[in-house]
Parts: structure tokens; C-alpha cells; sequence
């Protein structure tokens, strides 16, 4: 049995835990939160440090010093994050659900996530130079929703 099926968030060693993240960097989406409603608002507008390419982060151990709003996901914080995307691995884990055909750790290939059209790849742009205030006119769906090709037979993984 795989370790995500078998151990908890908190079980996981640093590699196991590391090696969950399926690379699609939909966390790294600036959002936007109503403080009323609670509700998040996804933006098209990646974290400065993210390569569009890749889907990596170029400077992924200093990221919390250079970007202060990054938040680092733990076991703690994962059930409590309203931002996760719905295909979230982190999430799904938490949550007691099994990964996606189209994660690397279960399709081998670490490029699936990037074909399923789970990534942001080649679909945001940067917020350097961007004023904060011109987020709002940024705001896309996509980040906050599973694609019918991200599951098998139009049902969740």
C-alpha cells in the first residue's frame, strides 16, 4: 500500500511529504479573500519566484525570507488552509481521499500533472511590477476547480 494511503500528514518523512506536491503550483496563485464572506477569489497572478515553465520554485529554501506571504504547508495548517485547490494532494490526504491518476507518484511521470491540466503552466503571469490593487482585475475560475480530463470517467479521484 502506498505511504500516502497509509500514514497520516504528520507520519510522513520530509521526502515522503515533499514528494507528495504534484507540481502544479496552484498554491503559489496570488487569491484574494472577501473578509466578509470568508469567500477566495483565484487570480491569474503567480508569486514572483515561480517559474511558469517548471512550475518550481526558483528559490524554494529561501522562500519564506524573500517573499513574506508565502506559507509553507505542514500537516497542522493543511485541514485548515480555505485555499488548497480542490486537486491539492495535501488536501486530498487530509481529507482521506486518494491521490489523482495524474499525480507523479501514481502515473510515474511527473509531467501527467501538466498534461491533465492540472498546472499553471504556461497560464499566469508574474506579480512583479504589479500593483496589489490591480489583483481584482485578474480573478479567474480554474485554480478553484477539478478538470473533467484531471479525473477518471467525470468522477473525483
Amino acid at each position: 500500500m502506498p505511504f500516502w494511503r497509509r500514514l497520516s500528514l504528520s507520519e510522513m518523512s520530509q521526502d515522503e511529504w515533499e514528494s507528495l506536491c504534484d507540481g502544479c503550483a496552484r498554491c503559489c496563485l496570488n487569491k484574494l479573500e472577501d473578509w466578509d464572506t470568508g469567500e477566495i477569489f483565484w487570480t491569474e497572478v503567480v508569486c514572483r519566484l515561480l517559474d511558469d515553465e517548471t512550475c518550481t520554485c526558483t528559490d524554494y529554501p529561501n522562500r519564506t525570507a524573500r517573499v513574506p506571504d508565502c506559507q509553507p504547508l505542514t500537516p497542522e495548517n493543511v485541514p485548515r488552509l480555505t485555499w488548497l485547490p480542490p486537486t491539492c494532494a495535501y488536501k486530498l490526504v487530509a481529507e482521506g481521499r486518494d491521490l489523482y491518476w495524474w499525480h507523479p507518484l501514481v502515473s510515474g511521470d511527473p509531467d501527467t500533472v501538466h498534461y491533465a491540466g492540472i498546472s499553471v503552466r504556461g497560464r499566469t503571469i508574474s506579480e512583479e511590477g504589479l500593483a496589489p490593487e490591480d489583483l481584482e482585475n485578474h480573478v479567474v475560475a480554474w485554480p478553484g476547480e477539478t478538470p473533467a480530463t484531471a479525473t477518471r470517467d467525470g468522477e473525483d479521484g
